[in-house]
């Protein structure tokens, strides 16, 4: 608890933000200081269409309006009580393949989300040419995003650095999942080739986002809202549904076990059951304090059948963090005896439902 004191970020709308973080700091350590940490909002929440009441002559003008989309952001905060650990974070965003499209990869600009077209057709002719450019477009509008933001925040919400995706995510966006499959047999040496350079500018990048907004007093935090007053990384291998145990320690586990040892707080964001299959693997990296679990839809509702696998993580030494139904909550409970390292995601408006969702977990 010794690194919350020296900070002192003060918030209209969460004025018990120290007492939160107390909170997001025992639950790291897979403690428990008063009650469960409670975000009152799922997750993919942000990245629902919106009426925005403007329009642009093209999606991309509107991804890359600096200020609309800023302001568009304080408006839908508001200025309605934050309640428990629901941190107002704004995270500079376009897209989770900017970090590809910053090594030039071209992105299509959708309604909620960009994706990326690879531009590595052959290794010999195109790799040598993709480089990460901090004097292209995409760099500089984030750091246009992140300045603009900084200057807006002060006493309204934190600043966070945006989704990056180094290692194989950006490897997959450059060449495609199809022949990064193909590749893994063929000429398993071209991959790694490619994931070691897309990894190599990362931490540079990670470095240069947070010494901004550490100079401004800002926590590191971003889309996952959970803040950290060291430096904080959310890594994923969503592409590691597609391939073997063995392909994933081969080609995915030692990026991400050099990523982890670097960082002070690592949550892994494990997306679905077949990401799942490599548990074992993604338990042994080092220096990862959490899971978020995503459970997927459809046939992978309710939550509750996923109890006996969280349990496990949670015995491996590890805290999680869930997105919960609201009607999931008392079945959830009742199945642990306590809230140790237990982070939960609740979608509820209502500020009187969010007191009683409190008052409950509470009582845990």
């Amino acid at each position: 608890m010794n690194e919350i004191k020296p900070w002192n970020v003060e918030l209209e709308n969460m004025p018990h933000f120290q007492k939160s973080m107390e909170r997001i700091y025992a639950w790291l350590e897979g403690e428990v200081m008063d009650r469960a940490p409670i975000r009152f909002s799922q997750h993919n929440s942000d990245y629902a269409a919106k009426e925005y009441g403007k329009t642009w002559s093209t999606l991309k003008d509107r991804w890359m309006d600096t200020e609309f989309i800023v302001n568009e952001y304080i408006g839908r905060l508001g200025n309605k009580p934050l309640l428990a650990e629901t941190f107002p974070v704004y995270f500079p965003n376009l897209g989770p393949n900017w970090y590809a499209g910053c090594f030039g990869a071209g992105l299509e600009w959708g309604e909620v989300t960009s994706w990326a077209e690879p531009v590595i057709k052959d290794y010999d002719k195109d790799m040598p040419g993709v480089s990460f450019n901090r004097d292209g477009e995409l760099f500089r509008k984030m750091v246009e995003l992140t300045d603009y933001a900084l200057s807006v925040c002060k006493g309204k919400f934190i600043v966070g650095y945006t989704d990056l995706h180094p290692g194989m995510d950006c490897a997959v966006a450059l060449r495609g999942t199809q022949n990064i499959l193909f590749d893994f047999i063929d000429q398993p040496e071209r991959v790694e080739k490619l994931v070691a350079k897309c990894e190599q500018p990362f931490f540079e990048v990670y470095d240069f986002f947070d010494a901004k907004l550490k100079a401004q007093g800002q926590p590191s935090a971003t889309w996952m809202t959970v803040p950290s007053f060291g430096k904080l990384h959310i890594p994923s291998a969503d592409f590691s549904a597609m391939i073997s145990t063995a392909d994933f320690d081969r080609f995915i586990f030692p990026v991400l076990e050099k990523e982890c040892k670097y960082f002070t707080h690592n949550i892994f964001h494990l997306d679905g059951k077949f990401v799942k299959n490599h548990t074992d693997s993604i338990l042994k990296l080092p220096n990862v304090q959490a899971i978020q679990w995503v459970q997927g839809l459809g046939e992978d509702e309710p939550i509750m059948q996923w109890v006996p696998y969280l349990k496990s993580i949670l015995q491996a030494g590890k805290s999680i963090i869930i997105d919960l139904r609201k009607s999931e909550l008392e079945s959830f409970i009742d199945s642990f005896e306590k809230p140790d390292g237990i982070m939960l995601c609740i979608a509820s408006d209502g500020l009187e439902e969010q007191k009683d969702i409190i008052k409950r977990v509470e009582k845990w």
